[in-house]
């Protein structure tokens, strides 16, 4: 079973103050300001409907490819997507099951330009931008154009006032999580490496923020 975000709050200290579930209020303002973005945004109640939210905007026949992500996991996409229930061509199926080290990592770089890919994010400030980053940038690599449709699955305990707000979830939520996740999954240490502020989305349709009123990921 993936590990999920229990599995390490009680090793990585956090800010829990940017790590709780804001009021409908401040949702609805969210998910207002997203879309003035760009953003479509569609909010599901839990992750059985986050889960389907997602499925419905995945057509046949479609190349999908998705970055890592403890929402993923929590929601039951991973699963879903090896298990092959679908219509859709499962790049990462194709990815892991390479053994050149060289060869896959050029597959993962071409897989930026998926058809779907999908992932989540570090920080949604109110005021609608989103904030992630990664170690390698296998994730964020894809979002801001390389990726034909963009959908970004993420808890609204992500929700912070201001982009201020959300770098600094980022460096006291997301960061803490995920370092104690990489240390025990691949024995090394994570790093805001490489960051990424999507203030807007600029082609109509190409990206899909899924909110769910649970509290998930990092």
């Amino acid at each position: 079973m993936p590990q999920q975000k229990a599995d390490y709050a009680d090793d990585a200290e956090i800010d829990a103050e940017l790590d709780e579930l804001p009021d409908d209020e401040t949702v609805e303002a969210t998910v207002a300001n997203l879309e003035e973005r760009g953003f479509d945004v569609v909010v599901a109640d839990d992750a059985d409907e986050a889960l389907e939210a997602v499925k419905s905007q995945i057509p046949a026949g479609v190349s999908v490819m998705n970055g890592h992500s403890t929402t993923l996991e929590e929601i039951g996409f991973d699963e879903f997507l090896s298990g092959g229930d679908h219509e859709w061509e499962s790049l990462p199926d194709q990815i892991w099951g390479i053994d050149d080290d060289a060869e896959r990592q050029t597959a993962r770089r071409e897989s930026q330009t998926a058809d779907y890919f999908l992932g989540g994010i570090n920080a949604v400030a109110q005021t609608g931008e989103l904030v992630a980053a990664d170690l390698s940038g296998s994730r964020i690599g894809a979002y801001p154009f390389a990726a034909g449709n963009v959908v970004i699955v993420t808890g609204i305990n992500k929700i912070v006032p201001t982009l201020s707000d959300a770098f600094d979830r980022l460096e006291s939520v997301a960061y803490p999580l995920e370092n104690e996740r990489a240390q025990e999954a691949y024995g090394v240490e994570s790093s805001i490496a490489k960051q990424l502020v999507y203030r807007r989305e600029t082609e109509e349709g190409r990206t899909t923020v899924v909110l769910v009123r649970e509290q998930l990921g990092y």
